[in-house]
């Protein structure tokens, strides 16, 4: 068994991979393509802009498919007055029986918090939300949000630090998103009939456009381009990339302190703890 001390450089070792440039797409054409709205999505330099306005949101879609790996990006949120908008960074593969992956930020009235809203979808069915608010202002500044995936566990990430893990417990009978490769995608979408206190606050159209921007994109991860390609002989066997490593079979000491610290202070909904909304819990909130 690996060591504490093994462990914390091995972990070290995974935040720098996610906040490193070597993997990072300085242009934003080599690596997505606009799927929605194209005239509502600006290129400027490094950065890329979707816009919401009461025409049409906008979105953008990775040209390669992914399966395990780890994909960042870094987000300025909509400021000001965003109730109503959703911004999504989210990975998905195609069909009604799709497994994906979501950031969706909700947003809120002028000076109330954003909300994030994370879920994890296996072989199609979703309704694993959990909702967190953020410890900082995620409209001011620009926030790395990240992906990490292995056949072991999902860990969502805000700026390196664990806010949820997925652990796959296929051995309890629970679905595992492990054999659809995805694509990487993000959008800004209007959802004010549920995203800002249950639809209760509308968007005001009055503050259009609404503008989240997107830079510094790092995708390290089992890529697949041609749909014949063989995805378990490219990207399957045990043991062929860094994520497969044992020191990335769980969170270490320090990691799980993070998770439980953001669980304690910013988790405000988890679709494990909502008894009236299942009449039995989902079976990987139990075993």
């Amino acid at each position: 068994m690996l060591s504490i001390s093994m462990l914390a450089i091995a972990f070290l070792l995974w935040f720098l991979a996610l906040n490193s440039n070597l993997a990072m797409c300085s242009n934003f054409s080599e690596l997505f393509h606009c799927n929605w709205a194209p005239d509502h999505i600006i290129s400027d330099g490094d950065q890329t802009k979707l816009t919401l306005d009461n025409n049409s949101g906008c979105g953008f879609e990775s040209k390669k498919r992914y399966l395990f790996g780890q994909a960042s990006v870094q987000i300025k949120l909509i400021d000001g007055d965003s109730a109503g908008t959703v911004t999504a960074f989210y990975m998905a593969s195609e069909g009604a029986s799709h497994d994906e992956l979501d950031f969706e930020f909700l947003g809120n009235a002028s000076g109330e918090p954003y909300l994030v809203q994370t879920n994890v979808y296996v072989n199609g069915t979703g309704n694993r939300e959990q909702r967190h608010t953020l410890w900082f202002d995620p409209t001011v500044d620009f926030h790395a949000y990240s992906f990490f995936w292995n056949r072991r566990f999902i860990v969502f990430l805000v700026d390196g630090i664990p806010i949820r893990v997925f652990t796959n417990k296929e051995e309890n009978g629970v679905l595992f998103p492990e054999n659809q490769p995805m694509t990487i995608r993000a959008s800004v979408w209007n959802a004010d009939d549920w995203a800002t206190q249950g639809g209760r606050v509308k968007t005001n159209w009055s503050h259009a456009p609404f503008v989240s921007t997107f830079r510094s994109f790092i995708v390290d991860a089992c890529e697949l381009l041609p749909e014949t390609e063989d995805i378990m002989a490219k990207c399957g066997k045990l043991g062929q990339f860094w994520w497969d490593k044992p020191s990335f079979s769980g969170l270490n000491r320090h990691r799980s302190h993070q998770l439980k610290w953001v669980r304690r202070k910013h988790l405000v909904y988890d679709y494990c703890q909502d008894p009236a909304r299942f009449t039995e819990l989902p079976r990987e909130c139990i075993s």
